[in-house]
């Protein structure tokens, strides 16, 4: 018999629990522990990796939305500039502004307000800015109005305490006086590529990135859930089938920059005035998003339960019904996961599009879809390119916005998979 007072002992008197047994469970254990803790640690270090990023561009990017701007009074009812709404509205006001001496005036009343060396530090399209509130308030024309204007690079490296001594002394100056600060540039989310870093903004290059978006989306997503429904529900299983998954699969894997050469040859032979179009972009971005829409659309509807096609086909529907009306719902959710995954890796694409021609100077928002055009990554590696260190502060603040942009787009897709989302 067996002693009650030791659950570890058979009938014999023999124990159950060894030595050797409390050694290899307490590793076991040990193990388990090991396991957690490497698994909450690469958890914390991951973390810890995002918010230094996020940090790092947080701090540069804040500089990048501010510039450095010069306060400059003008009395335009002294200047002899005249028109009116009707006039300033048209095509040419413009033109009209310059010939009327516009750059003139606005350089000789920055002359009266800060002075020769503060004059010459004002940027060299300062006026367009004036143009552009005469142009939105014709009512300006009848009185005086102070502006603040972008200054050079130099002197708002001045301002940052960098650069020569000269310019240095410069701007604290005129920083005393009242007339440099540094002030948000909202101008930078409506303007275009310019070739100082006081005039760039960034509204060209994300409207060309979301006509490529909308471009790639409608071309990657119809095509590849039609044929992931064709593969999943009607293709025969044979050795032709197996080559075109397998196919599917190594495109996904391939390199970009294989797409972009692949839209050099073809597309740009085929449309060669597009070159550097958002149509062409979307194209090409579209051939490498596509196996990825495919195969996370084959995965979704492979996981619909067989119970759901034979319950449709049981009360007499047929078997494009149950696809459409009962596979494909049920599998939209998982299908719109991988679309999410597909498009925002386009949406950080770089290389394919630099082969086909995006990466030419546009300092003008694209009209349409064939019109020439950038994308924020392509803009993004221009300026961190560029010598004027005044770039560095706007290639931080654009990276910002393209992640904003990128939220935004998940956002929209993880709310459309909840709203289609549904159980069985």
């Amino acid at each position: 018999m067996s002693n009650p007072a030791d659950p570890t002992a058979l009938d014999d008197g023999q124990p159950t629990r060894t030595q050797a047994f409390e050694k290899r469970l307490k590793q076991r254990y040990a193990s388990e522990r090991r396991f957690k803790l490497f698994g909450l640690f690469a958890i914390l270090v991951s973390i810890a990796i995002l918010i230094v990023l996020l940090a790092n561009m947080t701090i540069n990017g804040i500089g990048g939305f501010q510039r450095a701007e010069l306060k400059v009074p003008i009395d335009f009812a002294a200047s002899g500039i005249s028109g009116d709404a009707s006039t300033l509205n048209k095509s040419g006001a413009l033109q009209m502004l310059e010939m009327q001496g516009l750059p003139e005036v606005v350089g000789f009343s920055a002359e009266q307000a800060l002075g020769e060396e503060g004059a010459q530090e004002l940027s060299q399209d300062a006026w367009r800015e004036v143009a552009a509130a005469l142009r939105s308030d014709p009512s300006l024309l009848r009185g005086q109005e102070t502006f603040w204007l972008p200054s050079t690079g130099d002197l708002a490296m001045g301002l940052d305490d960098e650069g020569n001594a000269e310019m240095r002394a410069l701007a604290s100056q005129l920083q005393r006086d009242g007339n440099l600060a540094k002030r948000f540039d909202w101008g930078f989310l409506v303007r275009s590529d310019a070739t100082d870093p006081q005039q760039v903004g960034v509204w060209g290059a994300l409207k060309g990135s979301i006509l490529t978006m909308i471009v790639t989306l409608a071309l990657a997503f119809p095509i590849g859930v039609l044929s992931a429904l064709y593969l999943e529900e009607y293709a025969p299983k044979n050795r032709w089938t197996d080559i075109i998954e397998v196919s599917i699969n190594n495109l996904a894997a391939v390199p970009s920059i294989i797409f972009g050469l692949l839209g050099l040859a073809v597309f740009l032979t085929i449309f060669p005035n597009m070159r550097s179009a958002p149509l062409i972009g979307g194209m090409t971005l579209a051939l490498m998003t596509m196996p990825v829409i495919v195969i996370s659309g084959r995965n979704a509807i492979k996981a619909v339960p067989p119970s759901i096609r034979d319950g449709a086909l049981a009360i007499g529907a047929s078997p494009v019904q149950v696809v459409f009306h009962h596979v494909l719902p049920l599998a939209l959710p998982g299908i719109l996961t991988g679309t999410i995954i597909g498009m925002a890796r386009a949406l950080g694409e770089t290389a394919p599009l630099l082969l086909i021609g995006m990466r030419a100077f546009v300092a003008t928002p694209p009209d349409g879809f064939t019109s020439p055009a950038t994308v924020l990554p392509v803009q993004i590696f221009l300026w961190s390119d560029e010598i004027d260190r005044g770039f560095i502060e706007r290639t931080s603040a654009a990276i910002i916005v393209l992640l904003l942009f990128l939220l935004v787009m998940n956002a929209l897709a993880i709310y459309l998979r909840n709203k289609f989302e549904k159980s069985w």
